[in-house]
């Protein structure tokens, strides 16, 4: 059994107490960064000692700039490799949450003396441009698992001079079927090397990967406190699934939330219930893994502009969506595993703002909707909106595409059936 040596005490401070560069602490102070979080402040000092490290970060507790901060550090410290040479290597499960780091780490490295390169490597796109881009190699790599090996069987890239590995979202990465292709590129890395893996939760396959990866590492729990607890309302309203999207219009009117992000179970969902409101006036959009990385590109953007009121997506294409000021989070459909249920509401009510997450609850999901309250240890009242009084009292029966009863039950798809239609293998 691994033994794991906890941070206890974690006080605030600046980050120039962290023995970050002035270059870098400039570069966080432009994205108005005022002091490090809990889980900053706990890994921050333990990667540069060169520690191995097993954070619990949830969204929305910094855990990028965790990382991403001493690595660029520590680059800075050895100086430029010539050739130049991939350094530290980040898998991620999702294209979005690559693009999101990829762009962060640049930000953060933009005032180094010597120039950081960074390649942000993912499915569903033309491997050309990345072979291009790949072109006299990198000093950080943020990846999806099928692209990275696809490249390495390229020979884009090499792996052999990696000395620092991020496993980010380390329980999606596992729960989307990608223990095959994290061992194929485990065994590409050096055996000497430092591990930083970052969970949400802590599922066995996690806690089974934590015994074989780390090394006398750090655990950071960083805990809950009033203050770092997000300010979220959470509401469950009755409302029998055919008048969901009626009830979503009249919420979206009655609050005046400028952006909303509904969480829906299936593609086919996303473009329906983004149709319908936008023949109601709402300026709305569907994000899924079958639309070009363009456009989902340019959802999220126009999204994070407020050029977009709403934005329909599903799981997989919601993973990397960071955005400090939304409003609301609707759960259309009810996620499928409970352990999701955090990740969506967690999209809201951050950086201290407060936010709204409401959950759509039929008679054929109360009982998921009870499974995910146990899971949680939370009761939520059951509200009933005026003029949408639920009338069904057992489930119905799916009779076409998208009719769907919150993605629950059913026969489903396998997970590398699912990964092929998202592009990430």
């Amino acid at each position: 059994m691994t033994e794991f040596s906890k941070s206890t005490s974690i006080e605030p401070q600046a980050f120039a107490s962290l023995a970050l560069s002035p270059q870098i602490v400039r570069a966080v102070q432009e994205k108005n960064y005022t002091a490090p979080t809990p889980i900053q402040s706990a890994v921050i000092p333990g990667v540069l000692k060169g520690r191995d490290v097993w954070a619990c970060a949830h969204t929305g507790s910094g855990k990028t700039a965790a990382f991403a901060l001493p690595l660029l550090q520590r680059h800075s410290e050895a100086g430029r490799a010539r050739p130049r040479r991939v350094r530290s290597l980040i898998l991620v499960p999702t294209r979005e949450l690559a693009a999101q780091i990829g762009a962060s780490i640049e930000s953060y490295a933009r005032y180094l003396p010597d120039a950081i390169k960074v390649a942000v490597v993912f499915g569903g796109v033309s491997i050309n441009p990345q072979m291009m881009a790949l072109r006299g190699s990198a000093d950080v790599v943020v990846a999806t698992p099928g692209r990275l090996l696809d490249l390495v069987e390229h020979n884009a890239l090499s792996l052999q001079s990696v000395a620092t590995l991020v496993l980010d979202e380390a329980d999606r990465l596992l729960d989307l079927g990608f223990a095959d292709e994290l061992a194929k590129v485990l065994s590409l890395l050096p055996e000497r090397r430092q591990n930083l893996l970052f969970s949400a939760t802590f599922p066995p396959a996690v806690n089974a990967l934590a015994e074989i990866l780390l090394r006398d590492p750090l655990r950071v729990d960083v805990p809950s406190t009033p203050a770092t607890v997000p300010d979220i309302d959470q509401r469950a309203i009755q409302v029998d699934a055919p008048r969901r999207t009626q009830l979503l219009l009249r919420l979206i009117r009655e609050y005046s939330w400028t952006r909303v992000l509904v969480f829906v179970a299936t593609k086919y969902s996303t473009e329906h219930v983004a149709e319908k409101l936008r023949r109601a006036g709402i300026k709305a959009a569907a994000i899924h893994g079958e639309l070009s990385q363009g456009a989902r590109t340019r959802a999220l953007a126009d999204f994070k502009a407020q050029e977009l009121q709403v934005l329909v997506a599903t799981d997989l294409a919601a993973r990397g969506i960071d955005i400090m000021s939304l409003p609301a989070v609707v759960n259309y459909d009810l996620p499928r595993s409970t352990d999701d249920y955090v990740h969506r509401i967690g999209r809201t009510g951050r950086a201290g703002q407060s936010g709204v997450a409401v959950s759509f609850v039929s008679a054929g999901t109360e009982s998921h909707f009870r499974l995910i309250e146990k899971r949680h240890r939370m009761t939520l009242p059951r509200e009933i909106v005026p003029g949408f009084e639920p009338v069904q009292t057992t489930a119905p029966i799916a009779s076409s595409p998208g009719a769907t009863n919150g993605g629950i039950k059913g026969k489903r798809k396998s997970k590398k059936d699912k990964l092929r239609e998202q592009g990430l293998k």
